[in-house]
């Protein structure tokens, strides 16, 4: 296709990508009250064990503020409920251009790298709890918390943000392989520092009483980076094996 016509088709495909994002927008605006009460429940808890003593509650401190953070968790949820959408529009304006070996390599990532975003969020909205909880235990005794809605919405969602694209990047590294910007060999090498990266994060990302979860954390980490080192040594093999066939002139 020509340059104009490629254009013609972007502006398609976005327009079908923006209309698919409005319409779950709208959708996920009427969801973010039971969203709003599952990232709150720790809040809920640390009033319960404050007691009538201290005032714990999650604050509003504009006129607006209530309906920005639904407006910005719209946002978000919605992009995730248009996700299939606007991947597929995405997908369907890069085939075109893209060899046969690609295409698989392409769809193998993606199927991949979605559910284990999905994992990885499970597990930020799984620790979250621990991380506010031991936080509160900071707040002098007596003492009123008062969570700012955005800034308490703001921190959920990058810690899930955060724990997701971590569970992402053993695919990232996959994908490096099979690019061939980086063998095998030279991942499993950096298995010592991918060891210390998870354990440091999950130390962080846990309270320092709560040792299993720590560890559950820091071995799912690992051996994400295991098997991506697995995979990556194999495809390795693969290649070698079908250069020296190519070189000798056996049938692949």
């Amino acid at each position: 296709m020509s340059l104009g016509q490629h254009l013609v088709e972007l502006r398609k495909r976005l327009m079908i990508a923006a209309i698919a994002l409005v319409v779950a927008m709208i959708g996920a605006f009427f969801l973010t009250d039971p969203v709003i009460y599952l990232i709150t429940e720790p809040i809920r808890l640390i009033a319960e064990s404050r007691g009538e003593d201290s005032a714990v509650e999650l604050m509003f401190s504009t006129v607006t503020s209530g309906f920005d953070l639904r407006l910005r968790m719209a946002l978000a949820i919605g992009i995730l409920l248009s996700a299939p959408v606007w991947i597929w529009q995405a997908w369907a304006f890069l085939v075109p251009g893209l060899t046969k070996r690609e295409i698989r390599y392409t769809v193998g990532f993606v199927l991949a790298a979605i559910p284990l975003f999905f994992a990885g969020c499970a597990t930020g909205l799984w620790v979250m709890p621990n991380i506010v909880r031991l936080m509160a235990e900071f707040v002098p005794e007596g003492a009123a918390a008062f969570y700012e809605a955005t800034y308490y919405y703001d921190f959920v969602f990058k810690l899930l943000l955060f724990v997701g694209v971590a569970y992402v990047l053993p695919v990232f590294l996959v994908a490096l392989n099979l690019a061939g910007v980086i063998s095998g060999r030279d991942i499993l090498k950096g298995w010592r520092v991918a060891i210390i990266v998870s354990v440091v994060f999950a130390a962080l990302a846990t309270p320092p009483a709560d040792v299993a979860s720590t560890f559950i954390l820091a071995g799912i980490m690992t051996l994400l980076f295991v098997i991506a080192a697995g995979l990556s040594m194999l495809f390795d093999w693969r290649r070698t094996r079908r250069e020296r066939r190519s070189a000798t002139g056996t049938p692949l």
